[in-house]
């Protein structure tokens, strides 16, 4: 009966939307079911979708350059040991999201025009320096995000998304093992610490799109039932991960050390064509889930978040776009700044603070008994689940922030000391000039 009790209070305005969309006359209609098959985004599908897509794009094509630098072994239980981190500490934010959403309704706060974001459930939970401290890390790893992918809460774009990344994967998969090794394959790799540690803080990044969890959960009509949609999804993304880094490491080895886009070393064909125009297509469909919570801080700061004008709305937002654009212009060091935002931002955007919060939310022993989720009990109870927070926090801060930062950052200097700024062309072979004809 309590169980039954705390979903009707956590579902809230959503529950009040699925009878009202059960109780339309128009239910029935060809228009009405192609628009909830496509548009409606806030079934445990659309989420699916949305954590899927979000997860893996572009860096799919830099985790051979990844394994070049960790070697075949490391990449492979680095992918395992960060995907099952990463969706550990997404359950940690989804229990945070219900617990401050259960709080705030049973105190009547109506949410109906109101995106809840991250920031937000610090502030409830945990007081505005927490709040602060979220909304740096997470508004500047989104800024950088949105940089590296250059919305869709909608199941269609999330489809397509995930579509596009699932050809992309299996393409360089299948054409590297068609392709076969070069002549005199290395798998040298590690070599160097710096390598090394570059390399493990970009699959530390690839397993911390959850950035945007709340807004994902929020968009859904029972937000409770997010619990293990992101391990689902990294589980489908490790089909999509491992194989392809692992047969272009196999055929290429040490050349992806120079080479940290793996397009850059397949042939030319109609496949590779296609490929790059559906992961063009992608990035923007994720450049808009990365900017969108940023568009929504913005909003809320200028004071038209409420606002039913999507022309004010929209104006409003192009403040945030035009710098980002910018700063992608200025590094466009595909790869390494994969792993420099990995080591400095989602370290703590995602890993570090949400097993903190998660800590310092449950501290007392009134929280942890009125707790609207407890723990699991495979983890062992709270002892367990603080434990296990507790490694997280320590692991992230010395091997993700510690030593990942500061490899990450020696490449990344390394990247501007070689191609400058503005780079025309990154990790372009030098142009040679013609030679002249001979006059003999």
């Amino acid at each position: 009966m309590a169980g039954e009790k705390v979903e009707t209070i956590v579902a809230g305005n959503y529950m009040e939307m699925e009878r009202e969309d059960q109780r339309s006359p128009s239910n029935s209609s060809m228009k009405s079911k192609l628009s909830r098959l496509f548009w409606h985004g806030g079934s445990v599908y659309d989420a699916w979708f949305s954590c899927a897509s979000n997860q893996v794009a572009q860096v799919l094509l830099t985790l051979p350059y990844s394994f070049s630098q960790l070697g075949m072994q490391s990449g492979i239980v680095l992918q395992l040991f960060y995907g099952l981190m990463g969706s550990w500490t997404a359950y940690l934010i989804s229990v945070l999201y219900v617990e401050y959403r259960t709080r705030k309704e049973r105190e009547k706060v109506d949410f109906r025009n109101h995106v809840i974001q991250w920031f937000e459930v610090l502030d409830g939970l945990l007081g505005k320096h927490w709040r602060n401290i979220g909304l740096f890390f997470n508004c500047t790893f989104l800024l950088f995000g949105s940089v590296i992918q250059l919305i869709a809460c909608a199941r269609i774009w999330s489809f397509l998304g995930l579509l596009m990344t699932t050809y992309t994967a299996w393409y360089l998969t299948i054409a590297s093992l068609v392709h076969g090794q070069i002549e005199g394959v290395k798998h040298s790799g590690p070599t160097k610490l710096v390598l090394y540690f570059t390399g493990a803080t970009n699959i530390l990044y690839t397993f911390g799109g959850h950035a945007v969890t709340v807004e994902i959960m929020h968009a859904m009509w029972k937000p409770q039932k997010f619990k293990l949609i992101y391990l689902l999804a990294t589980i489908y993304v490790l089909t999509l991960t491992l194989p392809s880094a692992c047969a272009v490491y196999w055929a290429f080895g040490d050349v992806l050390l120079n080479h940290a886009n793996a397009f850059s070393l397949l042939p030319r064909t109609g496949f590779r064509d296609t490929a790059i125009i559906l992961m063009l297509i992608h990035q923007f469909i994720t450049f808009g889930f990365a900017c969108t919570p940023l568009y929504f801080v913005w909003e809320k700061f200028v004071g038209v978040h409420e606002s039913k004008s999507m022309v004010k709305r929209a104006l409003t937002r192009l403040p945030v776009v035009i710098p980002i654009w910018f700063l992608a212009i200025i590094f466009p060091f595909f790869g390494p700044i994969n792993s420099a935002v990995g080591s400095l931002l989602v370290s703590f955007t995602v890993y570090i603070i949400p097993a903190m919060a998660y800590m310092a939310t449950f501290s007392s022993a009134s929280a942890r008994e009125n707790a609207v989720e407890r723990p699991p009990s495979f983890v062992g109870g709270w002892a367990g689940m603080y434990g296990m927070n507790l490694f997280i926090v320590v692991w992230v801060f010395v091997v993700g922030f510690g030593l990942g930062g500061w490899a990450s950052m020696k490449n990344f200097v390394q990247q501007i000391h070689t191609f400058g700024l503005f780079a025309n062309c990154y990790q372009c072979p030098p142009h040679k000039p013609p030679t002249a004809p001979s006059t003999h």
